[in-house]
């Protein structure tokens, strides 16, 4: 058994453990905190490019009248063969299963469309290292650049470092590169892969259909997993002790006031059908946006509940600790004791 000694250096340790998980819980509270206002001052913008866009929705012609096809290629529906998943992790760990839950959906999906060519972009270090365990990096094509597939699941891209300063320009740029790959008939269907975000008990991990765009306004959700009763309640009691809200603010006043704006008509300056072509890549960039914000702010509260277990599990170690210290110190006394009494009896 440890002496007193090694004991009191085991708890000071602890104790300075305790210390780093609680000012990392804090941390992670407070850009979850920035996190949901950044997600919830997205919510007009995205409402009011909707809006238009279902207003153009029934005044521009997107579907050929003769052959019923749509005319605009990101609503072009044609069979998966080639996929393209943007998987969104986190760069950094201490957030509990949130990257490998990402990842085993990943896997899940891939397993579900076993035979077709699925194209990875991972966005995050902690996805892109699991991934490139698995998948090789796609190979360049002798002629033109383009990927030479060697395997039926690839790594075509990656985005590191990205996360800590999400904005519109990067969304739009990676909407670019994908509406870029799907016109081009390189892939026939794209997937967002990241954790849903809407409060700190409501959240679920998704696999979402981006294009082709099947109806604006909604989304596709191929695959989702909700979580655990056990992992709420996990959540609620670290939101509660960081003062973090359970719920964000209630907007349905906002969100009813914007619904009833978008069904007044419009006047437009340009086509219709201009205007909806112009603006059907932005509402793609819209969406992409949105689920890295969603995804930002799932992983901070992933890592706020992860430090906040870490921090109860430090205070029961060091109590138990303290404990056994205790009796090693009690112990020690009574055999001095013993030994003096029998000394003394000796004598």
């Amino acid at each position: 058994m440890a002496n007193v000694l090694d004991l009191r250096r085991r708890i000071r340790s602890v104790q300075n453990t305790k210390q780093i998980t609680g000012a990392m819980k804090m941390v992670s509270a407070a850009r979850l905190r920035k996190a949901q206002e950044r997600a919830l001052a997205l919510r007009p913008y995205a409402q009011m490019l909707v809006n238009v866009l279902k207003s153009l929705v029934a005044r521009a012609e997107i579907y050929d009248p003769v052959t019923g096809e749509p005319t605009h290629p990101l609503l072009e529906r044609r069979e998966a063969k080639n996929i393209l998943l943007v998987v969104i992790t986190g760069d950094k760990g201490f957030a509990g299963a949130f990257n490998t839950n990402v990842v085993k959906a990943t896997y899940k999906f891939i397993e579900v469309e076993a035979g077709k060519n699925v194209d990875i972009i991972a966005i995050g270090r902690k996805g892109r290292d699991l991934f490139r365990r698995k998948f090789p990096y796609a190979q360049p094509g002798e002629e033109g650049g383009e990927a030479r597939r060697n395997a039926p699941v690839e790594i075509v891209g990656e985005q590191i470092g990205v996360l800590n300063k999400v904005d519109i320009p990067l969304a739009r740029e990676l909407g670019r590169e994908i509406i870029k790959r799907y016109t081009s008939k390189e892939v026939d269907a794209v997937y967002l892969v990241y954790n849903e975000f809407k409060s700190v008990i409501a959240q679920r991990l998704v696999v979402d259909h981006v294009l082709p765009i099947v109806k604006i306004g909604e989304q596709d959700v191929e695959q989702a997993e909700q979580f655990t009763l056990e992992e709420r309640q996990k959540a609620a009691q670290a939101a509660a002790h960081a003062g973090v809200a359970l719920r964000p603010p209630d907007t349905s006043a906002e969100d009813a006031r914007l619904a009833k704006f978008g069904t007044g008509d419009y006047i437009y300056e340009q086509s219709p059908e201009r205007l909806f072509n112009d603006l059907l890549p932005r509402y793609v960039g819209v969406q992409i946006y949105r689920a890295l914000v969603e995804s930002v702010a799932a992983e901070h509260a992933a890592r706020m509940t992860a430090m906040d277990s870490a921090t109860n599990n430090a205070s029961d170690m060091i109590d138990s600790l303290t404990l056994t210290m205790n009796r090693v110190r009690q112990a020690s006394i009574t055999k001095e004791i013993i030994e003096i009494v029998s000394g003394a009896a000796a004598l």
